[in-house]
This record gives C-alpha cells, structure tokens and sequence, in this order.
C-alpha cells in the first residue's frame, strides 16, 4: 500500500491544486481583467491537457517504468508550481496549468494500473477504494484552502505551499516505487495521438465558443472534432504502432461502466465548479464560504471510499450503484426545484447527500466493470476510463459555465439569471441520473457466466 499511497499522494495535490483553482475564479476575472469564458480554462484546459496524457497510459505502462513515471508526474508539478506562483498575466498562468497537467495525467492511471498488477480481482473494490480515498480527499479540501487563501493571502500561495510536498514525494518515490511487470520497446503512434488529440480540443474549444455567441465558430469545430475522431477510428482498423486498443469497447461490461462513469465525472467537476460560484452570485457568499460549502460533502466523498469498495466486494454492483445514482439524482433534483431558496445552509447539506451517492457510485463503476473485463483488456480501459474522466470533467466545467450565464431576462438582476440559468443545468444532470439507472442496468444484468463482483 505504500508504492500505492506515494503515487496516489502525487495525484492529490494536483487535484487540491486543481479545485482549489475554482473558487479563485472571481478574483482571477478582476486581477488578470478576463471574462468567465475565458478563466474558465484554468480547470477545462488542465482538465483537457491531463486527459491527452492519460490518452498515453496504456502504451506508457508497456513501455516505461513505474519510477520514471512518477519521476516526470512530479516534475512536470514542480514545473508548473513556479510558473504559475510566478505568473505575470493569465496567460502564462495557464501555461503553468497545462504543465502541471501531466501529474495527474500519468499519476492517476499509474496508480490504477499497479493495483491491477498487485491485487487479487475479489480485493479491487476495497483497494480501488482505498486509493480513491486519498485522491477524493483533495475535493474536500481544495476549495476551502483556495477559499482561505484568497481570502486571508494570495491566490499564488496555492502553488508555493504545495511545492516542498511535491518535492518531498519525488524523492520518497525513488526509494519506495518497485516495478511489478517487464516493460518492453514499442513504437508509439504518434500520428493518431494528434489526430484525436486535435479532435479533443476541437470539442471544448467549439463549446467554450458558445460562450461569446460563436454558434458559427462552435459547428464548424463540433464537425471537426466529429470527422477526426472518425478518422481515428478508421486508422486504428489497421493501425500497428500503439495506442491503445478499441476494441475494449466490444466489450459490453467496458461500454456499460464507461458511460455512467463519464456522465457522473461531468456531473461532479461541473458542480464543484458550479456552487461556489452560485452562492458568491445569489447568496453574496463571500469566497471563503464558497469553498466551506463543499467541504462536508468532499470529506463523505473521499473518506467512505473503502467502505463504498467493501459494499462491491461483500454485497455486489446493485445496491451501492442503484443507491448511489438514486441518492445523485434525488439532490440535482431538489437543486432544480428550489436551489435559489434554500440558502447556503441548503446548498450544503444538498451537496453532502449528493457526494456521498455520487462517490458511492463513481469508484464502484470502475471497479465493478474492471471485475468483469478479461485481464488482457485491463489496461487499456484503465486509459479509456481516465481519459474519458478528464474529458468529462473539462466539458462539465465548460458547459455549466455556459448554461449558468444562459439567461439575461430584462429586469432581472444579475444573481436572479445566474439563478435561473443554474437551475436548467441542475435540470440537464437530474436527466443524466435517469440515464446512468438505465446503463446501470444494463450493466447489472450482462451475461451470469462472467465472473461475479
């Protein structure tokens, strides 16, 4: 657990400094002089940047060791640390993200695929669990440390504070990371990285387009992004360089665990970007309180992690995943109806019982469909998932960034449309827990002579 808890430690304080990011949006608008759309991208382009990373997982793990892995993730923070402690304008700013994008990127499938190689398939939801829990606890303390950051120092303190544990866990890792499989030489196909690389950022680039009213700018990139993944998925046909492979999605366990697991990502990046912004527009929050409020349902999220795993692994899929999407579904819901008039006490306690049903099902639809892969194919849907999370996630910032600046109705104030537009996004993710019950199950009732969670 150790090996395990060094290279889970790495991808948590790339998230702490990832949803830390999102309650420094308002001073980031005033400081740097840019709009919503445009600030937005210190989450979706880290988002989006971790995600081409993660695209590399598979062909990574084959190809290089578990200790220079993890050497470059915490490089590439340390990098990104200064830069953005540093930054003199926006821009150089989200340079740094995008730098420090690459921690998690190669930390998080890393941590993932070492469990896979040391763990017995009856123990994967407990230790999956187990790991979850420390990289869920950065949620739970990400936005109130930038909460209190901003309130009582500076936004850049987010970066220098976390810099000598970045530099403590790189030298920790040299001594303690092992290698558990034998990597091989294999030529990587660059050709079709970029291709699906440049129709990943054609996707968030054409919604974040929305944003200043480029419907035009958005179809254009919308069937760009279309016709290169198209082209990616013809030249995989034939490909022999590596990637990873597709045909993981033929398996049904894949496509059945990998949806529900995305929406649920959109979801959740998306509200953590969403309410603190909410209660500092409607509720004249002040920032430090706009991370509070997230903090009692991070801390459930990330700390009943290895119970959600031991629910898997001692009763089956059914009960923590229907329950989880029932308990999801039930809070956006309430949030639709009647957010703008529970107050910040409401939010909160909202969101609690929303994070517990949506960590409760998350971790679980990883592992529960992991279970039911063949071993060989493992890896290659540990790349899938991961990839798939941070598109989500990056999608879920901008599309909730949009839809709750959607409204200007003539004589209401400025917190009456952030209102009205928040709540046709809570209405758009109530819609996605119907649909997560459905692949749910799907997913549940797949053939009996696969192996049982």
């Amino acid at each position: 657990m150790l090996v395990v808890a060094t290279v889970a430690f790495m991808s948590f304080i790339g998230i702490l400094t990832e949803t830390s990011m999102n309650v420094t949006f308002p001073t980031l608008m005033r400081q740097f002089n840019v709009g919503m759309s445009t600030v937005q991208w210190v989450t979706a382009g880290y988002l989006l940047m971790a995600a081409l990373v993660m695209l590399t997982s598979a062909y990574m793990k084959r190809r290089f060791t578990n200790r220079a892995l993890f050497s470059s993730a915490a490089l590439f923070f340390i990098t990104g640390d200064i830069i953005c402690g540093l930054a003199p304008t926006f821009w150089v700013l989200l340079l740094g993200r995008l730098i420090q994008a690459g921690c998690v990127g190669l930390c998080t499938p890393l941590m993932v695929n070492i469990i896979l190689d040391v763990v017995p398939r009856s123990k994967l939801g407990m230790y999956i669990g187990f790991a979850n829990l420390i990289i869920l606890i950065a949620p739970a303390f990400g936005p109130t440390f930038g909460g209190f950051v901003v309130a009582f120092f500076s936004w850049r303190m987010i970066f220098w504070s976390t810099l000598p544990l970045a530099l403590l866990l790189l030298i920790i890792g040299q001594f303690v990371i092992k290698q558990y499989s034998r990597t091989q030489k294999y030529a990587f196909d660059w050709l079709r990285f970029f291709i699906l690389g440049a129709a990943l950022v054609a996707l968030i680039v054409g919604l974040n387009a929305l944003g200043t009213a480029g419907y035009l700018e958005c179809g254009v990139l919308l069937v760009i992004s279309i016709a290169l993944t198209l082209l990616f998925v013809h030249l995989s046909k034939t490909a022999t360089r590596h990637l990873f492979s597709l045909h993981v999605f033929a398996d049904s366990a894949f496509l059945y665990s990998f949806l529900p697991y995305i929406l649920l990502q959109f979801a959740n990046v998306g509200i953590n970007f969403l309410l603190p912004n909410y209660v500092q527009t409607v509720f004249a929050a002040s920032s430090l309180v706009g991370g509070l409020i997230l903090l009692p349902g991070s801390l459930f999220n990330g700390f009943g992690q290895p119970f959600y795993g031991y629910m898997l692994d001692r009763f089956g899929g059914k009960l923590p995943l229907y329950l989880g999407d029932i308990l999801f579904t039930a809070n956006l819901l309430v949030l639709a109806i009647g957010g703008s008039r529970i107050g910040v006490l409401g939010i909160t306690l909202v969101y609690l019982v929303f994070s517990i049903g949506r960590s409760m099902a998350f971790g679980n639809t990883v592992a529960y469909g992991l279970k039911q892969m063949d071993k060989q194919l493992q890896n290659d849907a540990n790349a899938l998932y991961n990839t798939g999370q941070q598109v989500a996630g990056a999608m879920g910032t901008t599309v909730l960034a949009l839809m709750m600046g959607s409204v200007h109705r003539p004589g209401n104030s400025h917190a009456a449309n952030v209102a009205a537009g928040s709540a046709w996004a809570f209405i758009m993710l109530t819609v996605f827990g119907v649909i997560i019950w459905f692949l749910y199950h799907k997913l549940l009732n797949l053939d009996q002579k696969k192996p049982q969670a």
